[in-house]
């Protein structure tokens, strides 16, 4: 869809499921927004969770997401929690370039107990744990691992203390989730899921306005990290900024990505990239499941088969893959 937006121009809008890299000459930010929709439906759909974990699970597809289109190597990028609390794994990798997919795992048990009080926020369905962000680059390489208590209310900000500890970059990230109940086509109700989000980076190319002192050299606590920073007043401006975009805003197909980062920086000149898509595709396939199986020992395999066949679902997808006994055999 072409459109023309005073200050930036006619251009086409990128739309849903692709992600918007901008940059902000007069803040020395740059960062990447993004709205999902269909994508989005098609993972939570295939899962049918519980509102509360479709919720945490599409958040942490949002951050994926604008994470792992950063990356400039052929490799993947995993968000992942653990923890104590109800919903005590969520799961989403990105695969370069554009390879999507998440998973959650609940009790149900405690979900319904903390659903009937009230206990539906982050912070009370994870619980106690971690929060880990994991680069693999290949067999070749190794992996690299940054991990942060889950210590705030909402994912954004335990996020945020990631990047103020491990990253030593000021960021700001910004996520919503929406739940739309409408008709489709024919009439009929319909249920869908919509989400957005922003992160920006405070990235000057002048080493000095970069003032911090004593930051968090990496994982662990930090007793407070804001205190760490002195605040230049760019960053400020751009953060006061980052924080009164609603969530309502982040999720409205009527707002739009480019209008959104318009109506927020256009007295500062916001410049926009080409947008990249991302696509709900797993990366699982008969032959990795195969190689998983034919690792395991013949009383695993033993305790498995039924009928002759082996069958393995995948977490992600949903898929299942179905294998003769005869053919995962350990060698």
């Amino acid at each position: 869809m072409t459109e023309t937006i005073p200050g930036l121009g006619q251009f086409d809008f990128a739309g849903d499921d692709h992600v918007v890299p901008f940059q902000v000459e007069g803040l020395d930010v740059r960062g990447r927004a993004v709205q999902l929709g269909p994508m989005l439906d098609a993972i939570l759909e295939r899962h049918n969770y519980p509102l509360p974990v479709a919720r945490l699970v599409a958040e942490t597809v949002v951050l994926t997401v604008l994470l792992g289109t950063s990356l400039k190597f052929e490799g993947k990028l995993i968000v992942q929690t653990k923890s104590n609390g109800p919903v005590d794994l969520v799961v989403a990798d990105f695969s370069t370039p554009d390879r999507v997919r998440a998973y959650a795992r609940y009790n149900e048990e405690a979900l319904s107990i903390a659903e009937q009080n009230g206990l539906t926020e982050p912070q009370h369905l994870l619980g106690d744990g971690i929060l880990a962000f994991t680069i693999d680059q290949g067999v070749h390489s190794q992996r690299y691992q940054g991990i942060v208590p889950l210590d705030g209310a909402t994912l954004e900000e335990i996020a945020g203390v990631y990047f103020r500890q491990s990253e030593q970059i000021p960021t700001k990230v910004r996520l919503g989730v929406a739940e739309l109940l409408d008709r489709d086509e024919n009439g009929k109700p319909r249920h869908r899921w919509r989400a957005g989000g922003m992160v920006a980076q405070f990235l000057p190319e002048a080493p000095e306005r970069m003032r911090q002192r004593d930051l968090h050299g990496g994982d662990g606590d930090a007793t407070d990290v804001d205190a760490d920073f002195e605040v230049d007043d760019l960053w400020g401006e751009a953060s006061v900024m980052v924080q009164t975009i609603d969530a309502d805003e982040l999720t409205d197909p009527t707002v739009g990505t480019e209008r959104l980062l318009y109506r927020l920086f256009h007295e500062r000149g916001v410049k926009v990239y080409p947008p990249q898509a991302v696509y709900d595709k797993c990366s699982c396939s008969r032959e990795k499941l195969r190689d998983v199986l034919a690792s395991l020992s013949q009383e695993d395999i033993d305790h498995t088969v039924e009928d002759g066949m082996v069958s393995v679902t995948c977490e992600f997808c949903s898929t299942t893959y179905s294998f003769e006994a005869t053919e995962v055999r350990p060698q």
